[in-house]
């Protein structure tokens, strides 16, 4: 056994290394998982973005209903532009003017019907409470018999609830209404015109200024799309589709809304009822407002025929009428109309004119339908909105 010799040249013997120790981990606190942070946001996007539709519905609703004219309207000036050789901007003023000028002829033309009917309301009125006094006087009457059992009922509640003690040095205090101010009411009457006419000027100016650019928008939109040729592309189809099935939608309104006016026209003269084209024209355009228009026309209807005929039964038959004609139009010419334009489920489309009503009130029903197929038609195009546009889709 022989061992090397301890040299003045050799190395002298290295201490062991040391493995430092690991340095102690900090529990992190758990963190919300990403789907969840992601809803959460979404969620509260939502929320404000209802808000801001309730809160600026002075500025939405002129835009959506300047934008749904020129939509409608876009073919006539395109067919005038190209045939006529009309410019764009003298066709949109041509067209807007002419319909604002029919619209205020046809008003002007019922005016008169509309003042005799307003002139009648007084003799109506004493005649609707001579009615109910003489049906209160009469005991075996319907009136008089509910009133009968309203006393009875009444007089049992007060034997079985105990009077209470007489309270001292109490003060009785008795609210009076405020009286009627003439002034009051046309200053109220006349700021509301005037707000009325404002609107109507402003979606005018709106539907014009869009008539008359033609397709400077579009262009506008689809280059924003971005650079590629698929988004471009994606965005010119979704164009093209919202313009068909507004128009479409559009037409299909206006549409019933004639052959409502037609029949309930016919129906109110066959019956007698006085001022049957003015109630004819109101069925046609109640009929533009999903659900609360088919309500308004039967009972106002129903409440004239009493007015005039003095008679339940013939105010039941004018406002079954009114309902007969509408639940026609609304069970079988609706569906099959609808089908035939657009493909949205009825659900869907139900319950999102409601949530619009809420928001907007009666222009929201008027607007939730094409705001609707808005929305499907971006959706069916966008792969992450692509189960909403499912939604509803029939």
């Amino acid at each position: 056994m022989s061992t090397e010799p301890q040299g003045a040249g050799a190395e002298p013997a290295r201490p062991p290394i040391s493995t430092p120790a690991p340095a102690p981990t900090r529990s992190r606190p758990p963190s919300a998982p990403v789907d969840l942070r992601s809803g959460s946001l979404l969620f509260l996007a939502i929320l404000a973005g209802i808000l801001a539709l309730y809160w600026a519905r002075a500025i939405f609703i002129p835009i959506m209903l300047g934008v749904m004219i020129s939509v409608a309207l876009s073919p006539i000036v395109a067919a005038l532009e190209r045939r006529l050789r009309v410019p764009r901007a003298l066709g949109a003023a041509a067209l807007l003017l002419g319909a604002l000028g029919a619209g205020t002829y046809a008003v002007y033309s019922l005016s008169d019907d509309a003042a005799l009917l307003v002139e009648a309301l007084p003799e109506a009125i004493q005649k609707v409470r001579d009615t109910f006094e003489q049906q209160q006087g009469d005991p075996q009457g319907t009136i008089g018999k509910v009133k009968k059992a309203a006393a009875e009922i009444e007089r049992a509640a007060t034997k079985q609830t105990p009077a209470p003690p007489p309270t001292q040095g109490v003060t009785r205090v008795q609210i009076e209404a405020a009286t009627f101010s003439l002034s009051n009411y046309m200053w109220s009457g006349t700021l509301g015109l005037a707000g009325a006419v404002g609107q109507v000027i402003a979606v005018t100016f709106i539907a014009y200024f869009l008539l008359a650019s033609g397709t400077t928008f579009r262009r506008k939109l689809v280059r924003i799309a971005g650079p590629t040729f698929t988004r471009r592309r994606l965005t010119v189809q979704a164009l093209d589709e919202i313009t068909i099935q507004i128009q479409l939608y559009l037409l299909v309104q206006l549409l019933k809304a004639i052959i409502v006016g037609i029949a309930s026209w016919l129906a109110f003269l066959w019956i007698g009822l006085n001022h049957a084209a003015v109630w004819g024209i109101a069925a046609g355009v109640l009929d533009l407002v999903p659900y609360i228009g088919l309500v308004v026309i039967g009972a106002s209807s129903g409440l004239v025929g009493f007015l005039q005929f003095g008679s339940f039964d013939m105010a039941i038959l004018i406002a079954g009428v009114s309902f007969v004609i509408h639940g026609i139009e609304a069970y079988l010419l609706t569906p099959w109309l609808t089908s035939q334009a657009s493909r949205m489920n009825p659900v869907a489309v139900f319950l999102g004119v409601i949530a619009w009503g809420w928001l907007w009130g009666v222009w929201g029903l008027l607007l939730g339908m094409p705001i609707l197929l808005v929305v499907k038609a971006v959706c069916d195009r966008i792969d992450e909105l692509k189960p909403i546009g499912e939604l509803l889709g029939s």
